[in-house]
């Protein structure tokens, strides 16, 4: 295993750590708000530092782009910094507070642009999904594969929209074609572990709308290095520029995209 894989797993257990012990007495935990329906505790911001802190002991010259403290280790003047890690604390925040246990921290190192290394980390299972770029994906040091359904009527798909109750009126058709043509659509209240589950082969598909960076980096790898496709709703490689992606496993990739069109065409 690479030795900033290695880095980024020691980075998240020590987040898990702090995430867990907070899970045991939710009451005491301070909550403010982002926005409408967007959550930040002290734990977010505490599991932050801890992961930025193992990481800059082991590479110092690096930066960083996290969602609590946005980017710092460089001045932004090289948009593709040599070294950067991608980090979401806590993906979920919403669930955690409400202590629904669908939640997960997210490491990943890109280099020049490129994600090189991801971690994802689900504290409350313990399950530990990894990907290194040309090395393969894996859940706990098992290799992972995206699902080897084909038919989009039997596919089980993930969802996320920005608001927190129905997607707005644009995007409301696509939802709704996905929706009557596949098995079921799940919405989590965690796009990190939604695109995990595509990359474990617990879900065949997920569209999501809205993204930030922190939200796509170390899943994407996951998923392309399980054998899965990602683009953006349009099949065109903008997701990550964008924040809307379209993730599945090879076959139902090309049906979901064909349904999202014919619903944008109506």
């Amino acid at each position: 295993m690479h030795p900033m894989l290695n880095t980024a797993i020691k980075a998240a257990r020590r987040a898990g750590t702090i995430i867990n012990r907070a899970s045991i007495d939710l009451d005491r935990i301070q909550v403010s708000r982002k926005g409408p329906s967007d959550y930040v505790t002290e734990v977010d911001r505490a599991a932050e530092d801890a992961i930025i802190d193992v990481l800059r002991t082991a590479y110092p010259d690096h930066s960083f782009l996290a969602e609590e403290s946005g980017q710092h280790g460089h001045d932004g003047s090289d948009a593709l910094a040599a070294n950067e890690w991608v980090i979401d604390p806590l993906d979920g925040t919403t669930n955690f507070i409400h202590g629904f246990p669908t939640y997960a921290i997210s490491i990943a190192l890109r280099q020049r642009g490129q994600v090189m290394h991801s971690v994802i980390f689900d504290p409350s299972r313990n399950e530990m999904f990894t990907a290194s770029r040309g090395g393969g994906a894996f859940l706990n040091d098992r290799r992972m594969r995206v699902s080897t359904q084909t038919r989009f009527h039997d596919a089980l798909l993930g969802a996320r929209w920005p608001s927190s109750k129905l997607p707005d009126e644009l995007a409301a058709p696509r939802f709704a074609e996905l929706v009557r043509g596949s098995a079921g659509i799940r919405r989590t209240g965690s796009a990190v572990l939604d695109l995990a589950y595509v990359a474990v082969g617990r879900l065949d598909g997920y569209c999501g709308l809205g993204l930030k960076p922190w939200d796509l980096a170390a899943a994407s790898l996951m998923v392309l290095e399980a054998g899965g496709l990602i683009a953006d709703l349009e099949g065109e490689q903008t997701w990550m520029e964008s924040g809307n992606v379209l993730a599945a496993t090879p076959k139902i990739f090309t049906q979901m995209l064909a349904h999202l069109n014919v619903a944008g065409a109506k």
